[in-house]
């Protein structure tokens, strides 16, 4: 099992910044691939991005390409997900993934899932 809590959400006024992080514990974090997906109320849970294992790979929604960039530290066994330049349409709780390979954009393809972290941006 991989356990996974997010961390650093809040509220933020339009144009401001906020950085998530996911930290893991419990099994190893080796090989897995980390996603972050979003849903806001009323709405499907959607993808925001990912990251493969080394790092060396990433994948935006077309929605948050050029204002949200993902990162890992995986000494620190722990993904972040930079976001700039918000919009209240980015207004959602925030989950990160885990899952065995790289496939960005599949929720299914994810085995693990933290318990998520509101963010709201006020216009």
């Amino acid at each position: 099992q991989v356990q996974l809590v997010e961390s650093g959400g809040g509220l933020v006024q339009a144009g401001g910044s906020l950085r998530l992080s996911c930290a893991a514990s419990g099994r190893t974090f080796n090989g897995y691939g980390m996603g972050w997906f979003r849903q806001a109320p009323g709405k499907e849970r959607e993808f925001v991005a990912a990251i493969s294992w080394s790092g060396g790979s990433t994948y935006y929604a077309d929605s948050v390409k050029g204002r949200f960039s993902i990162s890992r530290d995986n000494a620190k066994n722990t993904v972040y997900l930079q976001m700039n330049s918000l919009k209240p349409g980015d207004t959602a709780v925030y989950y990160c993934a885990a899952g065995a390979g790289f496939y960005p954009n599949r929720k299914d393809r994810y085995d693990y899932w933290g318990q998520g972290t509101q963010v709201t941006v006020s216009s």
